[in-house]
């Protein structure tokens, strides 16, 4: 199961466990289950603290759970967590065997004093980038609160289960059966969901904070570059992030962020997010920006969150970012995860031997539907234009293959489904106004994205596409009010480009303050 080097690695990882840890098998005869019980003997052969018993009882099969001898910590697999959970299983069993976690004290404590019962199942697919983080957050929970327990369930290898409670997309998370959550989520939004007063808690703070020199609004890469710029200059440095990382997290493969050869969005995004805690930057994560008013008379710009809380600053830097463009066509809303799906590479695994649509012939739109063609029964990807506009090597490599039909000149005009989940879709054709309905389980939309300027409106000057104005200093025209990334009117929305427009924005807004106010 486990290369030479992986091996090593992993061996080197399980060195920092202190406690002894008992994994506990449930297998049946299956060839899944020889596979995981081949990787749980190797994981066991790496440390004298790990102990392997085969006799499990669980229903889910292949399974696996791990515990302390006597403990009562109830975090369990079902499935075979390679791929993206490889790095969730050695955590769970550093976490298990004692080794202290990165989280905060706070947040710790915080877990540890839920009250009740909480019985988490969460479904991932192995290539979801965004199933990571709450597995983990989970696992972390559920070693902290004995009152908490939970199973990480893969949902391509529990496809009855799957198709049962019509799980569409992933990661998907119940708690006591009950759907909880869908899509990324991490520690701390998790807690905050379940612990009712935390929200006012945390408006409290931040309330009670001081006045900043430069405020950025957004967690990106282009807001991370604008923190990490303005805290160099030594100046009172926040960050109000709804979650950091912003649609990078998103992201899979990225190959030309310049100097790194190929990484991923979520790898990514934890550097930014550390190289912006080397400095002294005030961050605050699961803030979502609501208004904006812009100061006057010389006074302070303030920025009102969601949340209730109001920060106030001397500048501030919207780096808000984009998100995936909706078709907002009717049942777009109504089938949002029962088969309607913005991440082919999260939610791919699920509609395995199916039939599918890719929305979209640009770049994303092509590599969605070439990705989708290894795993579903059949890709149509449908264009609005009268040709596509990938890259010409991805459309070559898209009419090689044998399960994939492109419609041009199409206009998507409803999304179809029987009340539970999706089971078709109905396309014009642009050419003669005919209509036509694609009978399928599943749609990726793929058709760009929208700058999250809604609560800028009647506040500051947008584009026509609701983009930010900014000059070519990142002012917008609001003085001390300044913007960068994709959220903006500067064209290619690139992760290179928003990094770079951001330490500019920041730049701007330091000289803004060494000429209005000596800065603090």
């Amino acid at each position: 199961m486990l290369d030479a080097t992986l091996k090593t690695q992993l061996k080197a990882y399980l060195e920092r466990v202190t406690q002894p840890i008992e994994i506990v098998a449930s297998l049946d005869d299956g060839a899944k289950s020889q596979e995981l019980h081949d990787l749980l003997r190797e994981i066991a052969s790496l440390s004298n603290l790990i102990t392997l018993r085969e006799d499990g009882s669980d229903a889910r099969r292949p399974s696996f759970s791990l515990n302390r001898p006597g403990g009562d910590i109830s975090l369990r697999f079902a499935g075979i967590p390679m791929g993206h959970e490889f790095t969730s299983l050695v955590l769970a069993l550093l976490q298990v065997g004692g080794h202290p976690s990165k989280a905060s004290a706070e947040l710790i404590e915080q877990i540890g004093a839920l009250q009740g019962e909480f019985n988490f199942e969460t479904y991932f697919s192995l290539s979801c980038q965004n199933c990571p983080d709450v597995v983990q957050a989970l696992n972390l929970m559920a070693v902290l609160n004995p009152n908490v327990r939970h199973v990480a369930i893969d949902g391509a290898l529990f496809q009855a289960e799957v198709e049962a409670r019509q799980v569409m997309a992933v990661p998907s998370v119940y708690l006591n059966g009950e759907v909880f959550g869908q899509g990324r989520m991490g520690l701390e939004e998790i807690v905050a969901k379940l612990d009712s007063g935390a929200s006012e808690r945390q408006a409290e703070k931040l309330n009670a904070k001081d006045e900043f020199d430069v405020l950025v609004v957004g967690g990106g890469p282009a807001g991370a570059a604008a923190a990490i710029y303005a805290a160099r200059k030594g100046i009172r440095t926040g960050v109000a992030a709804e979650r950091f990382g912003g649609q990078v997290l998103d992201t899979m493969a990225i190959e030309n962020f310049i100097s790194v050869q190929e990484t991923e969005g979520p790898k990514l995004a934890m550097a930014l997010e550390e190289h912006v805690k080397q400095y002294d930057v005030d961050i605050m994560n699961l803030q979502r920006a609501e208004a904006l008013i812009p100061a006057s008379d010389g006074g302070l710009h303030q920025v009102r969150m969601a949340s209730g809380a109001t920060l106030k600053a001397k500048t501030v830097i919207l780096a808000t970012g984009a998100r995936w463009r909706e078709m907002n066509v009717p049942g777009e809303q109504e089938y949002r995860s029962r088969g309607v799906a913005y991440c082919p590479h999260c939610d791919g695994p699920l509609f395995k031997g199916k039939r599918v649509a890719v929305i979209g012939g640009g770049n994303s739109g092509v590599e969605a539907a070439i990705d989708l063609a290894g795993i579903v029964a059949h890709v149509t990807l449908i264009e609005f234009d009268s040709q596509l506009r990938a890259d010409a090597v991805l459309q070559r490599k898209l009419h090689s293959l044998a399960n994939v039909t492109v419609i041009t000149s199409a206009l998507t005009t409803a999304v179809l489904g029987d009340g539970q989940k999706v089971n078709g879709l109905r396309y014009k054709d642009r050419h003669s106004d005919a209509l036509h309905d694609l009978a399928l389980e599943g749609i990726f939309v793929q058709i760009g994205l929208l700058p999250n300027t809604d609560w800028l409106k009647g506040t500051l000057e947008l584009s026509p596409r609701g983009e930010i104005i900014v000059d070519a200093s990142g002012k917008t025209n609001l003085p001390g009010v300044f913007a960068a990334g994709d959220v903006t009117t500067v064209p290619y929305k690139q992760i290179v480009i928003a990094v770079g427009e951001g330490a500019k924005a920041s730049l701007a807004a330091f000289d803004h303050l060494i000429r209005t106010s000596a800065p603090a």
